[in-house]
């Protein structure tokens, strides 16, 4: 099929060759246009971010395409476009992202109608050789659809799985923490009864301040700090022990 491809090329090129960068420019403007609507569609300001991100993508790879084919209005549109799109990735809040998607929205659809308006100005000669060309051209554009639908597709699992490793990190801190929490109250308790007992009239065992933001802590981290406290209210009930007559 590539030989086939390549020998209708030689053939055809001096006729169709412009029209062949019109569609190419033609599928990058539609899956920016694609992109786009995802990215105001997306519930979160990360998926919005993504979306725009891949839509600027695909309108930086019309530019070539585009300026071979002519379409001086599709080159000025995804220009507008690209620049507010841009603008996106800087945005702090998911609303002021998604003002610039709605506008770099409507002018990507508006590129789009630029581009096909231009590549319906053909030659109105048809042979054998370019309907043949034509069809590969589909084929092609058929294939490289199908490839981004699986990159999108595989891109959106890792982001599922990161979210879920991070929240099965979570819980485990979290259930590290408890067992902690647990360990040291059964010690405060048996310390403080052991030296009631031991009619010790001092200051009972206290615990010290919870450990803050652990979100930002790693398990190491948190296992030191409570190895550390536990070691603190050790040292604490000896010293009041020591100190009973």
């Amino acid at each position: 099929m590539k030989k086939l491809y390549l020998f209708l090329i030689l053939i055809a090129s001096l006729s169709v060759n412009g029209q062949t960068e019109c569609d190419d420019a033609n599928y990058y403007l539609v899956s920016a246009y694609s992109h786009v609507k995802s990215s105001y569609d997306a519930n979160n300001i990360s998926h919005l971010k993504y979306n725009a991100k891949r839509s600027v993508e695909s309108l930086k790879l019309s530019k070539e395409p585009l300026t071979i084919c002519g379409c001086e209005t599709a080159i000025a549109l995804a220009d507008k476009a690209m620049i507010l799109l841009a603008k996106v990735e800087a945005a702090k809040t998911y609303e002021d992202g998604r003002f610039f998607v709605k506008q770099g929205r409507d002018i990507s659809k508006e590129s789009v109608i630029a581009i096909e308006k231009c590549t319906t100005v053909t030659s109105t000669e048809s042979t054998t050789n370019s309907q043949a060309l034509g069809d590969l051209e589909k084929e092609q554009l058929k294939l490289k659809e199908q490839q981004e639908a699986l990159k999108l597709k595989a891109d959106e699992i890792k982001i599922k799985l990161a979210e879920q490793k991070e929240k099965e990190l979570q819980l485990k801190k979290e259930t590290l923490i408890l067992n902690y929490k647990s360990a040291i109250s059964s010690n405060i308790k048996t310390y403080n009864e052991t030296l009631k007992s031991c009619n010790c009239n001092g200051e009972s065992i206290k615990d010290v301040e919870s450990l803050e933001d652990t979100d930002s802590k790693s398990m190491e981290d948190i296992r030191i700090y409570y190895i550390n406290n536990l070691k603190t209210l050790a040292s604490s009930y000896l010293s009041q022990l020591n100190l009973c007559k």
